[in-house]
Parts: structure tokens; C-alpha cells; sequence
């Protein structure tokens, strides 16, 4: 049964889901538009750019257990990982600026530019966001309310997600008067200070209520050995690098996709025809009859769908997303998850077999997707935190930080690696950041980079759940089995 003591209202959980929110307006940006800015924003060659995200990123990957083991054994007033979100806000919204600036250097000053801010973006990123994950680790100790609280989580994940994939470059080119160099620099400071305040709400709204037994305390060697021989962890660490390898990807690939495959006309007539260009005519009538200026759209068909594309996929991940906690519930994490990542994958191979001009079909499979996936999104996370009471119920012992920093290693790893395979695959198949046309090589590469290569990314994920044995009943027995060991928290702060 759910104690009191497990309950959380729902303004905790909207506070800590701002938390996320905060975090994703910079994360979806790297995510989708990095090698974009460094390509065609700051102009550094895609090899060069692919050096700068594998190199930068791995670095921040690998900093990530040893901010496990910080939070894990910093002891305050406020807990152990909401002080971190309070501390780091500030800093994480100065290097997001540094980061997205384009200073006026040579080639290799641009490189080493790129290379040390992104780092630093990544370290801080790390510190940020490894305890709000393992925050909600600690905020209960019950696996539906934590399915409740991913749930929330990623809505707001899928606001950032929209913000980003569908207004960012309406805003780049909005904000910058058509200058791509001071859109970016605006859109990140609004991004900064937005962030800011939102991590400040989080620490206030949020508390930490599971805490270690006093003889789970252990050393740092013990918790890695603990942590290597968790079979779970192992599977869930895998496929966590295997998702982000995806998502980095398919997401970084898709501007290209509609900047370099999609045929433009086509797109137009379909804009058309569904009633977008109408939309945004009398959106605008309307702002100057109440007497604002009129909004500005880009008027290139690319920047219109990609913008559409994103915004579709993103409101059905928001429905998925509805459907994962009931569904979870019942059936456990682990087998939803599986299914569902597996129906997005199939989608994803779908657009490999679309014509250029095949607009329809690329938006229908858009939404599908989106569905399909956003019933996995929360589960993921959900899922990590019950290998952290797994760990708890096996060894005695809580080690709630450093298992989530396995994971945000992971996902660190992915990005790294799905945002190198952008620039790397780019320059693979012969882009050529100064020509108005890319050849058919390069052409065939992007369609491949955004169906084929990250559909095989999921399916591996999927394989992986075989190592992962914490199913419904599972589940059930860590929850009963560790409530009966646990005493209730003090409050705090």
C-alpha cells in the first residue's frame, strides 16, 4: 500500500518537472541543432565539428561517476541533490551563452573555441542535471507515484522538445532580423534566463523523502563493485546509449533532411493545403487589428516543415506520454517500454522507403512515431530508479546518485556519439556546407541518417531488455520488500 508518507501533490511534481523543462531548452538544442551551428552557423567543417561533440561530449560522459559519487556523499540541510540544482543554475545558463557565441577567430581558434565551451557546457550540464535525475530516486519511494512523476516530467521535456525542434529556428531568424549568428545569441540568452528561474523553482517546490538506512553507508569502491555486478544497471545502461544514440541522431539529421531532400514545391503545396500559410495570414491579421506588430514567419517551405514536421511528432509524444503511466501500471515498465520503442522503430525505417515528394506519408509516420515513442519516454527513466531500489534491496546499501550517473553517462555517450555520427556522416557522404545543392551521395546519406541508421539503434535497445528482469511482479516485491525496511524522513527545507 502507499503510505503518506509517499505521497506527492502535484505541485511538487509540476515544480520538479520545471526542473527538466529548464535543463531541455540547451539539452534539445545540442541535441538537434548543434552540428547544425557549427556547420552553418559558425561554419567549421563537419569533420571538425564531428571531432568537437564525440571529444567534448565524452569528456562530460566521463565526468558524470564522479559527480555520482559527490552527490551520493554530499549531506545538507536542503538533501543530497537539490542543493546542486540551486548552485548550478546560474552557471548553466552563462556557459549555455559561451557556448552558442561565435567570437571572430580563425579556424583553429573557432575549433578550440567550440572544443573548450562545449566541454565546459557538458561538465555543467553533468552537475545540473545527474541530481535532479536522482532526485526523483528519493522524492518516494513508490513505483507508481514514480510513474506519475516521469509522467509529468516529460510532458514538460516534450514543451522543451517543442520550444526547440519547432520555434527555434523561427525565433533564430525572428530575433536575428535574418542574421542565423545574433538569432542564435538571443534565442540562447532567452533560453538562459528562462532556465534559471525554472531550476530555482524546482529546488524550492521539491523534497527529498528516501533516505539510506545508517548501515548503508559504504565506500566508493564498494558502491562501483555493487554497481558493475547489477544486472539490470548493465541493461539499462546499454540501451540508455543506444536511445540517445538514436535520438541525437535522427534529430540532429532531420534539418538537413528538410533543408536538403525534401522537395521544396511539394512542401509548399502541402503547407498550402492543410491550412498553415492561411494560419499564420490571419494570426497576423489578427495581432495588428489588436494592434500589435504582425509575427514575422520564416517564408521558406524547409523552415516552415521542419517546424510543422517537429511540432506534429511532439504533440503525439505529449499523447503517448498519457498512455504510458495506465498502461505501465498494469502491464510493468519493462514490457511496454520494449513494445513501444520497437512500434517507433518501424516507423522510423518507414521513412527510409519515401520519395522526396511523398509529404503526406513523411508527416502521417511523423505522428505515429511520436505516439509510439512518447509512450517509452517516461518509462526509461522510471526504470533507472527502480534499479537504484533493486541495488538497495541486494546490498543493503543506497546508492541512488552514482547509479543515475551511470545512466546520464550513458546518456552523455549517446548523445556524443549519435551527435559525432551527424557531423561524421555528413562529411562521409560529401556535404558540402557552402553549396545551395547537395549531390546524390550526400543526399542518400541524410535519407539514411534519419530512418535506416537510428531504426537499428532501437532495435538493439529493445534486444537489450532481455538482461533487464524487473518486471511487474518484480517490481512489486522491491517496493513491499524495502518499505518494510525504511523509516519514515524528516522534512526539510
Amino acid at each position: 500500500m502507499k503510505s503518506t508518507q509517499d505521497n506527492i501533490s502535484v505541485i511538487e511534481k509540476i515544480g520538479y518537472s520545471l526542473g527538466d523543462l529548464a535543463a531541455n531548452l540547451i539539452f534539445q538544442t545540442l541535441m538537434t541543432f548543434l552540428a547544425f551551428f557549427y556547420t552553418d552557423v559558425y561554419k567549421i567543417p563537419p569533420g571538425k565539428a564531428s571531432f568537437i561533440i564525440f571529444t567534448g561530449g565524452m569528456i562530460g560522459a566521463f565526468f558524470n561517476p564522479v559527480m555520482g559519487v559527490i552527490a551520493d556523499r554530499t549531506k545538507t540541510r536542503w538533501g543530497k541533490f537539490r542543493p546542486w540544482i540551486l548552485f548550478t543554475s546560474i552557471p548553466f545558463g552563462i556557459v549555455a551563452i559561451l557556448a552558442f557565441s561565435t567570437p571572430d577567430f580563425d579556424l583553429t581558434g573557432k575549433v578550440t573555441y567550440a572544443l573548450i565551451t562545449y566541454i565546459l557546457l557538458v561538465i555543467i550540464y553533468s552537475a545540473n542535471n545527474l541530481p535532479y535525475a536522482s532526485l526523483s530516486g528519493v522524492m518516494t519511494g513508490n513505483m507508481s507515484e514514480r510513474n506519475s512523476i516521469s509522467s509529468y516530467r516529460f510532458v514538460a521535456v516534450m514543451v522543451a522538445q517543442f520550444v526547440v525542434q519547432v520555434l527555434l529556428l523561427p525565433l533564430v531568424l525572428i530575433l536575428g532580423e535574418g542574421d542565423k549568428v545574433e538569432g542564435f545569441k538571443q534565442t540562447i540568452w532567452l533560453f538562459a534566463i528562462v532556465g534559471v528561474v525554472f531550476f530555482i523553482i524546482t529546488f524550492l517546490t521539491t523534497r527529498e523523502r528516501v533516505l539510506p538506512q545508517a548501515e548503508g553507508v559504504s565506500s566508493v569502491k564498494q558502491d562501483i563493485k555493487d554497481l558493475v555486478r547489477n544486472k539490470p544497471w548493465r541493461a539499462v545502461l546499454l540501451i540508455t546509449i543506444f536511445v540517445f544514440v538514436t535520438l541525437s541522431l535522427k534529430g540532429g539529421m532531420y534539418v538537413y533532411y528538410f533543408n536538403d531532400f525534401v522537395d521544396n514545391a511539394s512542401l509548399s503545396t502541402f503547407l498550402e493545403n492543410i491550412g498553415f500559410n492561411g494560419f499564420i495570414l490571419n494570426l497576423n491579421e489578427w495581432l495588428i487589428n489588436m494592434g500589435f506588430v504582425g509575427f514575422t514567419w520564416p517564408d521558406d517551405p524547409a523552415t516552415s516543415g521542419f517546424s510543422l514536421f517537429n511540432a506534429g511528432g511532439i504533440i503525439m509524444m505529449m499523447v503517448g506520454i498519457g498512455f504510458s503511466k495506465p498502461l505501465a501500471d498494469k502491464f510493468g515498465k519493462r514490457d511496454i517500454f520494449g513494445l513501444s520503442l520497437f512500434l517507433s522503430a518501424v516507423c522510423l525505417v518507414l521513412f527510409y522507403f519515401y520519395d522526396n515528394d511523398a509529404i503526406a506519408l513523411i508527416f502521417i509516420t511523423q505522428l505515429v512515431h511520436g505516439l509510439f515513442y512518447g509512450i517509452s519516454t517516461p518509462l526509461l527513466w522510471a526504470m533507472i530508479a527502480d534499479v537504484a531500489d533493486y541495488s538497495e534491496l541486494i546490498n543493503f546499501r543506497r546508492a541512488t546518485a552514482i547509479i543515475f550517473s551511470a545512466m546520464i553517462f550513458g546518456l552523455k555517450a549517446g548523445l556524443s556519439i549519435g551527435g559525432a555520427l551527424v557531423a561524421g556522416l555528413l562529411a562521409w557522404y560529401g556535404y558540402d556546407e557552402q553549396a545551395v545543392l547537395q549531390d546524390a551521395l550526400t543526399i542518400s546519406g541524410i535519407k539514411l541518417s534519419v530512418s535506416i541508421y537510428p531504426a537499428l539503434f532501437f532495435f538493439i535497445s529493445v534486444a537489450c531488455l532481455i538482461f533487464y528482469k524487473i518486471n511487474k511482479a518484480k517490481e512489486l516485491e522491491i517496493q513491499e520488500e524495502l518499505s518494510n525496511r525504511r523509516e519514515p524522513s524528516p522534512k526539510r527545507l
